[in-house]
């Protein structure tokens, strides 16, 4: 059966997300970690608010990384600040290959629940007060996704509950191999530390990490003060003992303590997380505000105690922690990035079919928004000259529903033209039919092509399209293959409404080969817009 059919396409895109054996969990990890904490239903929130602070620890660590301010370059002092940058290396601890460099930043950012530290112990109980404080969990993981001209930004935040597949990992402390296993993302911090939590995560990705940064409940506490307080607004009064806050309806300006509470707030609304981590994010949403804006940039004071209070409230790997011109070009790039380019989206989840109080990342709608970071890896092209428009007669613009594509499998993985049709086909292209090439002596073929026929004359405009779209972008060649087999495509996901015409148009021929990664997203799924908060939209919402 043509394009090897035997296999079933939905099954390769769960494979980063596929679940182990639940009865390996823990099993194998040296030392084990941690007990899991109490239930927590997703859909009715539970808990206690004197448990683990769930998320938002991440507002002091964003803070330090994205909104120190253009004002770096000009006031020399600040540089003396990122000596006192707490640091750990992580490198040496990841175990196999690594995701390649695409010239994005990526920076995991992370809230540990640790209790051990000055100012944490009370946020626990008696477990709290032990020397290690019971050990620690990322309480908070963030990938934030700085675009390679610095002026977007997209901080994807994971539920530490998700159950993933953590890949082989060396444990940071005893430097023992720990074995791959299904279990809570956060138990990878845990059981491995900082280097299992960033392979997990770029074995379920694909995206290169290249820096983290750490905080903790003092750092959360101290930032937010240094920047003078957050406004909130509240439809309704809060009286929680769990979280240790009382306010009022309508504004209230919080200090660090209140944020603390207020972040931690779980008895409020309807309870349920979903509505928790929205206050979350509106809550960060105007932390950004706040540290872009020009009443704490041109505050040199505010502006000085801010930095140090970020310095000295955080843990970075070396390599930026030493950087000093890296972070001031994260910092710069605050300047160009309105608050309208920066993004915060919750990774599309359900609950795990095994355990309610689990969840599961939705597929394939986690996968198109991983392909989205991955294939933001070009700076715009520079403008022609002026000569140049003279002398050259502008193309017609051609549409992705105009281009008509045969998608042919080179490789060996079963289904991956049909795969690969589907990415086009919810790109708009038109899928004129799917098959397989067969490469020499039967291997893969290495790189992926885009072919088109010698004798069409528009042909090389129509391929630029196709060849556009992928990652990585092949240059299309004149002169077709012979296909080995053929077979017609349906496709099964949506098919966008056409209006481009295409008659008279060449079919473009696509072979894939091994080193194909995806077809850049032009949309991303409703899931993803759904759970996604915009900056410069957060400024007069009560929650």
């Amino acid at each position: 059966m043509s394009d090897h059919r035997s296999a079933s396409v939905q099954d390769r895109r769960l494979a980063p997300t596929d679940p182990g054996y639940r009865g390996t969990r823990r099993a194998n990890a040296s030392p084990p970690p941690p007990e899991d904490l109490p239930p927590r239903s997703h859909r009715s929130g539970g808990g206690s608010g004197a448990g683990k602070m769930r998320v938002l620890a991440w507002v002091s660590i964003a803070a330090t990384t994205l909104m120190v301010g253009g004002a770096l370059t000009g006031y020399t002092l600040y540089r003396d600040a990122f000596g006192s940058i707490h640091q750990k290396p992580f490198e040496e601890n990841i175990i196999g290959t690594r995701p390649p460099d695409t010239g994005a930043l990526n920076v995991l950012l992370v809230g540990s629940d640790t209790r051990a530290g000055k100012g944490n112990a009370r946020y626990g109980q008696k477990l709290a007060r032990e020397a290690d404080a019971g050990g620690k969990r990322t309480d908070t993981i963030i990938l934030m996704h700085i675009s390679p001209n610095r002026d977007q930004a997209r901080l994807i935040s994971f539920p530490r509950d998700s159950m993933v597949q953590i890949p082989m990992c060396k444990n940071e402390t005893t430097k023992q191999t720990m074995q791959a296993r299904r279990d809570m993302i956060n138990s990878a911090y845990s059981s491995g530390g900082i280097a299992c939590t960033i392979a997990t995560l770029e074995s379920l990705t694909g995206i290169r990490i290249d820096h983290f940064v750490e905080v903790d409940f003092s750092g959360f506490k101290n930032i937010v003060d240094a920047l003078g307080g957050i406004q909130i607004c509240l439809k309704s009064g809060v009286n929680d003992k769990n979280s240790k806050l009382t306010l009022p309806p309508g504004k209230s300006v919080l200090d660090g303590e209140k944020a603390l509470g207020f972040v931690r707030l779980r008895h409020y609304g309807d309870g349920s997380d979903i509505q928790r981590i929205r206050r979350q994010q509106l809550f960060l949403s105007k932390v950004v505000a706040k540290a872009m804006s020009s009443e704490l940039l041109t505050d040199v004071p505010k502006l000085t105690g801010f930095i140090k209070a970020a310095a000295q409230s955080v843990t970075m790997d070396p390599d930026l922690a030493n950087d000093t011109e890296q972070l001031i070009e994260i910092a710069q790039s605050a300047q160009k990035m309105t608050a309208g380019g920066v993004k915060f989206t919750t990774i599309p989840w359900a609950p795990d079919p095994d355990d309610k109080n689990r969840v599961v990342w939705r597929q394939p709608d986690a996968n198109e928004l991983f392909n989205a970071i991955k294939s933001d890896v070009e700076l715009p092209s520079p403008s022609p000259s002026a000569s140049a428009s003279a002398s050259t007669k502008p193309k017609v613009a051609i549409k992705p529903e105009q281009v008509q594509v045969q998608v042919l499998n080179g490789t060996t993985t079963p289904g991956k033209a049909r795969e690969v049709a589907d990415m086009l086909t919810r790109e708009g292209f038109k899928v004129t039919g799917v098959g397989n090439y067969q490469a020499t002596e039967g291997k893969s073929q290495a790189t992926t092509e885009v072919r088109y026929a010698k004798n069409a004359a528009e042909g090389a405009d129509y391929a630029d399209v196709l060849s556009a779209a992928l990652t990585p972008k092949p240059a299309p060649t004149s002169g077709k293959l012979r296909p080995t087999t053929t077979d017609v495509y349906t496709p099964s996901v949506p098919v966008p409404s056409a209006t481009a015409s295409v008659k008279g148009a060449p079919v473009i021929q696509l072979v894939v080969g091994s080193d194909f990664k995806a077809v850049k997203p032009t949309k991303l799924p409703d899931s993803v817009n759904q759970s996604t908060v915009t900056a410069s939209e957060q400024k007069n919402i009560c929650v």
